[in-house]
């Protein structure tokens, strides 16, 4: 009887087939992470983009326009559409009469909103404050 001793030098065919799989598999998974966490940081980046415009536009409103009933639309950088509303505050209070008072409350809203295409609904920001203003008689 005779032994043969077979000795194997390197990787079998399948071996090597199932370790180029697992390679593509884990690879495809990893570019799905890394283009989310992209468009993840590009959305955040609109966000906060959206968030600058509007809360600029808050500061502005009573500072540089004055506090009256008005609605102001506009563009920001060509992608940005913002609208500006300023509503008188009415609320009834029975122990105060509150045309006596020197000052008025003014609801101020602003919304921006942008969107990627036509293919997308607009994402929207929207932030809301109350304001004072002096009345002119």
């Amino acid at each position: 009887m005779s032994r043969w001793k077979i000795k194997q030098c390197g990787f079998s065919l399948l071996e090597i087939l199932i370790a180029f799989s697992i390679l593509a598999v884990s690879l495809g998974i990893l570019l799905k992470i890394f283009s989310t966490g992209v468009t993840t940081a590009r959305i955040a980046d609109d966000y906060t983009n959206a968030a600058q415009i509007a809360t600029n536009l808050m500061a502005k409103t009573g500072v540089e326009t004055p506090l009256k009933t008005s609605e102001m639309l506009g563009i920001e950088n060509e992608i940005y559409h913002w609208k500006v509303q300023v509503m008188p505050k009415t609320f009834a209070s029975p122990e105060l009469d509150l045309r006596e008072l020197p000052v008025e409350l003014f609801n101020v809203n602003v919304q921006v909103w942008w969107g990627d295409d036509a293919k997308t609904d607009d994402r929207v920001l929207e932030l809301n404050t109350l304001k004072l203003a002096t009345k002119i008689e």
